[in-house]
């Protein structure tokens, strides 16, 4: 069998190794424009802040590497320009004789992957303008930093990798601002969380403007300014992240089916609208494992679990894909961040009757050095139960909370089915009730009538109005705020009437939790807890 590979990367090289390990005798050739056949993309932001110093650390296997581990062929600065479905070959020019030569498949995978979005500005040509897709722009982009030309940068997108370009620059001594068109960055983040996010980065140096589009890059020889529909900025470099694209254009000739992002159109088998042609990693679109929609998910995971399943499949086997849950982790300046499954609209938009709370848990023993918190949002549906999603921000290990989320929505989990998992515990890792199964106790107790609270959405809307605020903190805390010691509620509050509308607030929200429930059993009918304390919210 003649297996033919458009692309390397991630899933044309994950397709083929696994090919040739399961079945030798199987005939695979890649095809690839670049020089290099496997490279480490979401690495590239840390080789520009020196993190990673070596390049060859970014280079996964060179092509000759490759093709004497697999046995695979490989064919790089090849760029294929023509799919000819019905006759089973594929045309493609040679960039070093500058040749166009065919070659024939009996099975054809097109794992092309993407392009970042050039748009037609003015400017954009400029010395000082990068991009962030191979490992030639983070060298081109440390080159120039190493040679002192560039003091203030301006990312041109919020993605996880704009933020972590603009850490990274900001490592290096450069005064680093973030744009993005959106209202919010990074994507697939509650609103309470962008902000915290922007503050946080703000506080360590990194600007973020949303809401700001892009017009134009000026400068005579060099990027001297950008200017935007805001406001111009000065600038040495500007870096632009503002999203990628499939690379399908070569199909434009063919009648193989493409979504309306462009991405290819695949079965869960990856198989496209020919029998023998399939579709993996950046462009080819997937499905949502909750939802069943349409889904792109152009990541370095997505593309090497795919890849494997595909090779086996074409290899005589029978794997169905289940889906993806739109899971990314990242680093911030002293911050980590992660999600998976579903925000709340997208919830909504699904049908479900979405229930989400906020808590601020220890990450590991309050004790032990180097501990600090977890901010977390969980997300269930209130009929079901059933976990939809998770979203956490932290110094600690956000990957593990996000991860034990991942395995429970993959699962089909109901919040009592992974209340009480016997999670690993001791000092420098956790806490003794996990800060995960910890916000599932606290979800609980909210579909449950037991915490009543207010969101922090919520409360930035204003829902919260007609409320009197309570500082509930283990110490006064809130300047010109009534304080309850929860210590000292033995009885009534002759101050407050048992059903004054009141608003309790703590750090947390655990003390402000504490109060709610010796009030109520005092008989006071209408306090509200704000999730998230003062350390998510402003007062």
């Amino acid at each position: 069998m003649k297996v033919l590979i458009i692309g390397g990367v991630a899933a044309g090289t994950k397709v083929a190794a696994k090919l040739k390990r399961e079945n030798r005798d199987t005939e695979v050739t890649i095809l690839t424009e670049s020089k290099d056949i496997s490279y480490a993309g979401c690495g590239l932001p840390y080789y520009v802040g020196n993190v990673i110093p070596d390049r060859d650390e970014l280079i996964v296997n060179t092509p000759e590497s490759f093709m004497a581990l697999t046995g695979a062929n490989v064919l790089t600065e090849t760029k294929v320009t023509k799919v000819n479905p019905k006759e089973n070959t594929v045309e493609a020019l040679d960039l070093k004789t500058n040749r166009t030569n065919t070659y024939e498949y009996d099975k054809l995978v097109i794992a092309s992957g993407a392009q970042p979005i050039k748009p037609p500005l003015e400017g954009i040509d400029l010395d000082g303008v990068f991009f962030m897709r191979t490992p030639d722009d983070a060298i081109s982009l440390r080159n120039a930093i190493e040679s002192g030309k560039i003091k203030r940068a301006v990312v041109v997108g919020g993605g996880f990798i704009g933020l972590e370009v603009a850490e990274n620059l900001a490592l290096q001594g450069i005064n680093s601002t973030v744009i993005d068109m959106a209202d919010m960055v990074p994507p697939g983040f509650e609103p309470e969380f962008t902000e915290y996010i922007a503050d946080h980065l703000a506080e360590h140096g990194i600007m973020i403007f949303t809401g700001t589009k892009l017009e134009a890059i000026v400068g005579e020889d060099k990027v001297e300014k950008i200017k935007t529909d805001k406001r111009t900025m000065k600038a040495d470099a500007v870096i632009l992240s503002i999203g990628i694209r499939a690379n399908t254009a070569f199909l434009a000739d063919t009648d193989i089916e493409l979504m309306p992002n462009r991405t290819i159109k695949v079965n869960s088998n990856f198989q496209t609208n020919y029998e023998n042609i399939y579709a993996v990693g950046d462009c080819a679109t997937v499905t949502n494992k909750i939802t069943g929609e349409p889904a792109w998910s152009p990541m370095g995971s997505t593309a090497n679990i795919a890849g494997r399943i595909l090779a086996k499949n074409i290899n005589g086997e029978s794997f169905n894909y289940g889906g993806v849950l739109g899971t990314a982790v990242a680093k911030l300046p002293n911050l980590n961040i992660g999600r998976t499954g579903l925000t709340e609209n997208a919830a909504k938009d699904a049908g479900y009757n979405v229930i989400s709370v906020v808590t601020v848990v220890d990450d590991k023993a309050h004790y032990y050095p180097d501990s600090s918190f977890f901010i977390v949002k969980m997300l269930a549906d209130r009929n079901t139960k059933k976990l939809l999603g998770l979203q956490v921000l932290g110094k600690g290990a956000v990957d593990k909370m996000v991860d034990i989320a991942v395995t429970a929505i993959t699962l089909g989990a109901t919040l009592e089915d992974i209340e009480n998992m016997d999670l690993a515990y001791a000092p420098p890792f956790s806490t003794a009730i996990h800060p995960f199964a910890h916000t599932v106790n606290v979800l609980l107790n909210k579909i449950n009538g037991n915490f009543n609270t207010i969101t922090p959405y919520e409360f930035a809307n204003g829902k919260a109005e007609e409320y009197k605020i309570i500082d509930a903190s283990i110490v006064p805390s809130l300047k010109g705020i009534p304080y309850i010691d929860l210590s000292k509620v033995e009885g009534e509050l002759p101050e407050y009437k048992k059903d004054e509308k009141l608003l309790l607030v703590c750090s947390k929200g655990k003390r402000a939790y504490m109060l709610q429930n010796r009030l109520k059993y005092f008989g006071y009918t209408n306090t509200l807890v704000l999730e998230g304390g003062t350390i998510l919210n402003k007062i």
